[in-house]
């Protein structure tokens, strides 16, 4: 692997791999709401495992003062101009797992939660974009890339490129990686100007304006040396307007730019063999830990204690996004028509929790819902189900059914973005799959695909050549990590680009 690399190297006369800094609003297991923090706390580790000096920089949340503040090393301090606001920013650095993590401290800005919501979450994000520019030249690492993920970190580049003429600032790579474009933090350009100093002229279409707001992932997509998304299918997607969220115009603009790249999962942890959270452990050459989990999953669920019965789960958030329009169209149907128990884990929309408690009453010793969340539940519903339902209107990349597959638990999916990228629908006739698929979003393509894979359960040497194929797939970070070296190694081996219009703040 590394040979591989050192050859690339010799081919472009450089001596050495970029150094990143990755910037973002969350980084597991210091600070976590969602996918995003496992990115980033798992993805800069694999690439220093393969000779990129990769470090994290990130907000000091709250949590993580509270669980790491033994662990923290003061760096030194500024001041943050916001406007009329003159707040306080301390840099400090931990060790995780090897990775060095710049912490930006602020009490006023995270001594609460990771995400305020409205207006503060905007200044938040705003001062954290101020925050990493100003840092940068005193961190003693001068990255020759900064990788920003999502709207959070996405004024980066904008205000790097703008507003530090001749700095360190201005002259490193910037990459933006888009994890769900449906959130793009969009705020009125008079709060926005206010916080940040960006001039008049960029509140067009041309820069950061949508639909008469200031938009930070826009901005950041205009900005950016190079645009990344979470899977090769999401990033043809989001040129489309149905999934684009009205950036359709400026990703085609830019598609030369964009690049997609599947998530991986932590092979280590999420492991059959060695995960503690489980009653038996199996292999894919032996089964017989994971007929273990399934009897446990049923007993400890109240369902009946049946080999023959095929368990359909979903580990999920209820939302319209996560397809739970067509649950509720075809459950009955399903459950009326199937041999089948079916197991939920989540929580999200009133609306759908109720429902699905309703269910439950219906069916009971059949159906069990609960709502709320449980690692070790997950984790035996991942090893003890049959099957796993994920019928997504959209899903960027989407980890819950690499988890799946890695515990011999076979996806059902809908064919979008991620899903589409790490599932291989079964071919009967060639024997090949990891799964079964539908593509419209439709409830009786979903029923229909729900059905084809029930009827191949009764059929255990059909199933045990699928668990296998699903099993053997690789979803570690290491294959995510190769494919972001070429990526930063083809930044820097790019021909500079028109610059764009400077401002004349200068840095603190």
């Amino acid at each position: 692997m590394l040979k591989e690399f050192k050859c690339m190297l010799t081919e472009k006369n450089r001596t050495s791999l970029p150094k990143v800094l990755f910037a973002a609003a969350e980084c597991a297991p210091l600070s976590k709401t969602g996918g995003l923090a496992d990115v980033v706390g798992s993805l800069p580790k694999t690439l220093r495992s393969l000779g990129v000096d990769t470090r994290i920089i990130t907000p000091y949340h709250r949590c993580i003062k509270e669980r790491f503040a033994d662990r923290v090393e003061h760096l030194f301090y500024f001041y943050v101009d916001l406007g009329w606001r003159h707040q306080y920013c301390g840099i400090e650095k931990m060790d995780l797992d090897g990775v060095p993590v710049y912490l930006i401290d602020s009490e006023y800005y995270y001594g609460d939660r990771i995400y305020r919501g409205g207006e503060a979450e905007g200044e938040q994000y705003a001062f954290f974009c101020r925050a990493v520019l100003d840092a940068m030249p005193n961190l003693g690492f001068i990255p020759d890339i900064v990788h920003c993920n999502d709207w959070h970190a996405s004024m980066i580049p904008m205000l790097g490129r703008t507003q530090y003429p001749g700095c360190l600032q201005e002259k490193v790579k910037y990459l933006l990686s888009i994890h769900n474009i449906a959130y793009q933090g969009k705020f009125w350009f008079g709060l926005v100007q206010d916080l940040l100093g960006v001039e008049s002229r960029f509140y067009t279409p041309e820069y950061m304006e949508l639909y008469g707001c200031a938009d930070f992932l826009k901005g950041g997509c205009v900005f950016a040396d190079r645009i990344s998304t979470v899977s090769p299918t999401y990033a043809e997607e989001i040129k489309m307007p149905y999934y684009a969220e009205g950036l359709e115009g400026l990703l085609n603009a830019r598609s030369a730019e964009l690049s997609g790249i599947l998530n991986g999962i932590d092979t280590r942890n999420i492991h059959p063999m060695k995960d503690p959270l489980l009653p038996a452990h199996f292999t894919a050459a032996n089964l017989h830990g994971k007929a273990k989990c399934k009897a446990a999953l049923q007993k400890k669920l109240g369902l009946e204690e049946r080999a023959d019965v095929p368990v359909l789960a979903m580990v999920t958030r209820m939302t319209e996004q996560k397809g739970f329009e067509l649950i509720i169209t075809m459950l009955d149907d399903i459950m009326d028509y199937e041999n089948v128990q079916f197991v939920l884990l989540g929580t999200g929309d009133y609306r759908y929790e109720r429902f699905m408690r309703e269910q439950e009453e219906k069916y009971k010793g059949r159906l069990v819902a609960y709502i709320g969340y449980n690692e070790e539940l997950a984790h035996l519903i991942y090893a003890g189900s049959d099957f796993f339902l994920m019928p997504s209107r959209f899903e960027p990349c989407g980890l819950s059914q690499m988890m799946a597959m890695r515990y011999g638990c076979l996806p059902i999916v809908r064919e979008t973005g991620g899903l589409k990228d790490s599932v291989q629908p079964y071919n009967q006739f060639t024997g090949e799959g990891t799964g079964f698929s539908f593509t419209n979003f439709d409830a009786w393509d979903m029923r229909a695909a729900v059905h084809y894979a029930l009827s191949c359960y009764q059929d255990k040497d059909r199933m045990n050549l699928l668990i296998r194929n699903a099993m053997a797939q690789d979803f570690s970070f290491e294959r995510s990590a190769k494919e972001y070296i070429r990526l930063y190694c083809s930044m820097l081996d790019a021909l500079p680009e028109k610059k764009h219009t400077k401002g004349s703040r200068q840095p603190n």
